[in-house]
């Protein structure tokens, strides 16, 4: 199980690495959203969630978070050839912001009170819940009440889910925090876990790249809102964003954003969120 383990985390060690571009701005993000647009933009996404962000074969970039970044990046005047991308694993996604390597950062980023502590939001953008992925032949595991007699249950560290169930299931489940979300996908379908948790929106995208052998069972059990993660101080950057946000709600971009990226899964579209500008 450690050596497994060990293994199929191996890749998330790369913490920050230039995807485009000629690597990482210097300095990006630390002289304010608005001053960094006028060289360019560093912008902090996942590279491992189907129909969410996923860095491609041929290095290229998709997903419905990728769209909402390229698409808040043409309201600052950034065009996408000079936007470099970063990877933002859960656990680093603060260090990114509050250290100035990224502008923003748009990855699957729950907003809650302690990380409102540490950084600003935007948005929100998308609302979403937890729930739970199993193996396809699964049947004992059928939401988060079935999480009993010591199952193994994967999540990743630092994440609002991984808190959720220490908080609510920790007496009845064995929590594994790994250090991304493709490496609890990967040991669970070697049998080394039960199931994984994570939020309804990205299990969809890895049940859909993964069918016949995985699937999401039960209904969501909380109910989260992503933002995009600017520095706590950048108030003038963070109203920028919430304006694009707003304008691409507005203007029917977010909803093709959204049925491009994760229609094909299955997942069904939520009603576009009000922004409420925190």
């Amino acid at each position: 199980m450690k050596k497994l383990k060990a293994l199929i985390a191996v890749p998330a060690l790369a913490v920050v690495l230039a995807a485009t571009g000629c690597g990482a701005q210097a300095g990006a993000g630390a002289k304010g959203l608005t001053a960094s647009a006028e060289d360019g933009l560093t912008v902090g996404i996942a590279f491992d969630r189907p129909g969410i962000s996923m860095k491609n074969p041929d290095g290229s970039f998709s997903g419905f978070d990728v769209d909402v970044a390229k698409y808040v990046a043409s309201k600052l005047g950034v065009g996408e050839s000079k936007i470099t991308w970063l990877e933002a694993p859960t656990p680093q996604r603060e260090n990114l912001i509050q250290n100035g390597q990224v502008d923003y950062v748009v990855a699957a980023y729950t907003i809650n009170d302690a990380r409102k502590e540490k950084v600003g939001f935007a948005g929100p953008y998308l609302t979403v819940g937890q729930s739970l992925l199993v193996r396809a032949d699964e049947t004992a595991i059928t939401g988060p009440e079935s999480l009993t007699g010591g199952k193994k249950l994967c999540s990743v560290a630092g994440s609002a889910p991984a808190q959720n169930i220490k908080k609510n299931y920790a007496k009845d489940v064995q929590l594994q925090e790994y250090d991304t979300n493709s490496a609890c996908v990967e040991a669970l379908k070697a049998g080394a876990i039960d199931a994984m948790t994570t939020d309804d929106s990205v299990l969809a995208g890895y049940a859909a790249v993964n069918q016949g052998k995985l699937k999401v069972v039960g209904k969501p059990f909380t109910k989260d809102s992503y933002g995009i993660g600017v520095k706590k101080d950048d108030t003038e950057g963070r109203n920028k964003i919430n304006d694009a946000i707003e304008e691409m709600i507005k203007d029917g971009s977010w909803a093709k954003a959204f049925e491009k990226n994760l229609g094909p899964s299955g997942y069904e579209m939520p009603a576009a969120p009000t922004v409420n500008r925190y």
